[in-house]
């Protein structure tokens, strides 16, 4: 069974750290991919700085075009908005049967698993690969027997960072993709 790994984000825009983690899952962490999944409107955020979510896939895709491993996945566009992970988890199984999902989520979010639509269900049927992140630690938190803590390097930039600077004219190749930033400077977006 081909072992994939779902990383979750708005990826508003995509940026190095989103794609040296879906590296690290690849070659680290036995995952046969990773897909990308754009998260129209993610329930515990808000979406006043959101672009559109084709705009959003198109720089994904540019993003991951040179990497076999690594894809954009849009079946969050398909279902009902606000995405909860346990409904796109339910659509791609009935869609890929041949895929076993593990779920990569930072050390912010799994502080928070409980508070997910079905969490004990995700729990109790998929993995989790918790990545670290600055300021969040997993020490004391009492995990499932499904997560696993990766030892993926700390890349502390933020797609906010990223919109900031962009928005500012700076020139940034070595925070996001060239491609990335042509499409944002061509589209005028986060002006």
């Amino acid at each position: 069974m081909k072992q994939i790994g779902l990383f979750f984000g708005s990826f508003n825009p995509i940026h190095i750290g989103h794609l040296a983690l879906a590296n690290y899952m690849c070659e680290f962490e036995n995952m046969d991919e990773v897909w990308l999944v754009v998260s129209p409107q993610n329930p515990f955020k808000k979406s006043v700085d959101l672009i559109e979510t084709d705009q959003r896939i198109k720089m994904v895709e540019l993003a991951t075009e040179n990497y076999a491993n690594m894809r954009v996945e849009t079946i969050e566009t398909t279902l009902p908005t606000p995405s909860y992970t346990i409904n796109t988890l339910e659509a791609l199984q009935k869609q890929y049967k041949d895929c076993f999902f593990n779920i990569i989520m930072g050390a912010d979010n799994i502080q928070n698993i409980h508070r997910w639509k079905d969490s004990d269900m995700i729990l109790s049927n998929y993995c989790i690969y918790v990545y670290p992140r600055l300021g969040y630690s997993t020490d004391g938190i009492e995990l499932p027997l499904s997560c696993k803590i990766t030892q993926a390097p700390i890349i502390e930039i933020s797609s906010t960072q990223v919109r900031q600077w962009l928005k500012a004219g700076k020139t940034i190749p070595y925070f996001t993709p060239e491609k990335v930033i042509s499409y944002v400077k061509e589209n005028k977006l986060y002006q």
